[in-house]
Order: structure tokens, then sequence, then C-alpha cells
């Protein structure tokens, strides 16, 4: 890892770090906050431990970090009342605030390409379509655990604050359309993004992968 590499890994922890600064000054409630906020918590407490011992490509250190900040911004405004949310909803006629949705697009995206790095560094499995859907199943389930988990919260605490945590602003179909959603970020993310992955982790390309008879 080239000492670029290293100032953008930086660069990285510092602002995530400014931005949960920021959320936790004053927000729409304290404890929806610390559940919002928790997965980028622990998330980025273990990748800096592991950061000597197993250093992940720069292009899955960018996505956590932008998925952090996703984490971070709706924890403070809640999902449903993020201004940039409610201006595109103003904007363009839209029925509420998609922020949310954009958060769960995400929450594909992070799992699948975690796990597709993992796997080709970890396991026998090459790039191919076993790796993509393996990838992409693993990101939908647990897009489907945490939907599962906003449904124990909302029976358990209830009210206004199993509104702002849900952020489902009336829509009965919400949480199949998150797990859309994840489905939709873990399957763009692969197609679109899978490439610079493999450069990172310095993968020989396609074709020089293939037996010698078929080239």
């Amino acid at each position: 890892m080239n000492a670029k590499h290293s100032r953008i890994h930086l660069f990285l922890l510092l602002s995530a770090l400014g931005c949960l600064i920021w959320s936790g000054i004053r927000p729409a409630g304290q404890f929806n906050w610390l559940m919002e906020t928790l997965p980028a918590i622990v998330g980025g407490l273990l990748l800096v431990v592991t950061y000597r011992r197993f250093r992940l490509t720069t292009v899955s250190y960018v996505l956590v970090w932008f998925f952090s900040l996703i984490l971070m911004t709706g924890g403070h405004y809640t999902y449903a009342d993020v201004p940039i949310g409610n201006w595109a909803r103003d904007a363009f006629g839209l029925s509420r605030n998609h922020f949310d949705r954009f958060g769960h697009f995400f929450q594909g995206v992070i799992p699948a390409m975690l796990v597709r790095e993992l796997l080709l560094r970890t396991s026998g499995l090459r790039r191919g379509k076993w790796l993509f859907v393996v990838s992409a199943s693993v990101a939908l389930s647990i897009s489907a655990m945490y939907e599962l988990f906003e449904w124990r919260y909302a029976v358990q605490f209830g009210g206004k604050q199993a509104d702002d945590f849900l952020g489902s602003q009336g829509d009965i179909w919400d949480a199949q359309k998150d797990m859309w959603m994840a489905l939709l970020g873990a399957v763009t993310s692969q197609l679109s993004l899978g490439w610079l992955q493999d450069r990172q982790l310095r993968l020989p390309t396609p074709e020089a992968e293939r037996p010698h008879a078929l080239r």
C-alpha cells in the first residue's frame, strides 16, 4: 500500500470522526442517534483495529466512509427529516423524503463489496457468477435481518421513537422497498466497481485467467 492510499485512509478516518462529532451535537433524539450511528461506530472501530493486519482496498474504505456519513446524517436529523431529502421531495414533487432509500441502497453496497473482497482474498472462490451471487445474497440477508430488528424495535418502544427510527413515513411496503434498494445496491456496486476492486487487489485480468486453449 503506497503513501498516497495511506493519506486517503487517514483523511477518511479523520473526516468521519468530525462528522460523528457534528452528528452527536443536539440530535433529534439521543437514543435514536445512538441506534442509527452504532453500526458506523462499531464498523469504524473494527476497521481501525484490523488496519495493520488486514488492510482493505481503498475503494472498500471509501464506500464504508460514505455509508457512515449517511448513517450519521440520518442519526442527527432522523431519516424522514434530512434537509436534502426534504428539498428533493419538494423540488421534484415526491410523495415522501427518500433519504432513507438512499441509505438502504448503500446498505446493500457495503456488505456486497466487503464480502466480495473477503472471499477473493481468503477463499478459493474466484471472480464469476457465484462470487456475484454469494456477495449479493449476503447483502440481501443483512438487509432482511435489519428489517426484522426494526420490527422488534418498533414493537418494543412504539410511539414517536419507533416512527423516527423506522422512517417508514406511512408506507406499508417500506420494509420490502428497503430490501429491494439494498439488492439494487449490491448488484450495481459489483457491476460498476468490481473491476476497480480487482485492480486494487492486483488480480489478473479475466482474459489472463482463462486457460490457454480458450484464449
